[in-house]
C-alpha cells in the first residue's frame, strides 16, 4: 500500500471519512448544544426564551435550522483533503445567526408580530444562549475537521513493527 492510500490500516492512514467525521460533528453539535442550554437554564432558572404566548416552535425551528446550516457548511469544508480549522470560525457564526434568524421568524408568525420575535431574540443574545450556540459549533466543528485531518495508526505491539 501507498502513503496516500485511504485504507486505515495501512502505514499512512488518510484519517476519517468526511461522511464519518460530518455525522460525529453533528451529533456532537446537537448534543453539546442541547445539554449547554439546559443547563444554562438550569443555572438561571428562567427559560431560555420566556415571551409569554410564544410556545415552543420558535425554538424548535431554530435549533433544527441550526442544525442544517451547521450539517450543511461543515460538510462543505470537510469536502476538502486538509480542511482548515479556521474554517470552524465561520461555520459557529453562521450556525448561531441562522438559529436567530430562524428564532426571529418563526416568532414572528406564532407571537405578536415583530415585537414577541425581538423580544426572544434579545432574550437569546443577551441571556447568553446564542453564545452557547455559537461555542457549540465552533467545538463540534473543530472535532470534525480534526477528525478528517487526523493521520493517526492503529496501535501496534512491538513485535508487529519488526516487519517495517
Amino acid at each position: 500500500m501507498n502513503a496516500s492510500s485511504p485504507n486505515p490500516r495501512s502505514p499512512g492512514s488518510a484519517g476519517v471519512s468526511a461522511v464519518l467525521a460530518l455525522v460525529l460533528a453533528i451529533i456532537s453539535f446537537f448534543a453539546l448544544a442541547i445539554g449547554g442550554l439546559g443547563f444554562l437554564s438550569l443555572l438561571t432558572e428562567t427559560d431560555i426564551i420566556s415571551v409569554p404566548g410564544l410556545g415552543q416552535l420558535p425554538g424548535v425551528i431554530g435549533m433544527v435550522s441550526a442544525v442544517a446550516v451547521f450539517a450543511l457548511l461543515l460538510g462543505v469544508v470537510l469536502r476538502a483533503a486538509h480542511p482548515s480549522y479556521f474554517a470552524s470560525i465561520g461555520v459557529a457564526l453562521a450556525t448561531a445567526l441562522v438559529h436567530l434568524g430562524a428564532v426571529w421568524i418563526t416568532a414572528s408568525g406564532t407571537g405578536d408580530g415583530p415585537v414577541s420575535a425581538g423580544t426572544a431574540v434579545g432574550q437569546l443574545v443577551l441571556g447568553g444562549a446564542s453564545a452557547l450556540i455559537a461555542a457549540s459549533a465552533l467545538i463540534a466543528a473543530w472535532g470534525g475537521i480534526a477528525l478528517r485531518r487526523t493521520r493517526a495508526q492503529h496501535p501496534q505491539w512491538p513485535w508487529e513493527k519488526r516487519g517495517e
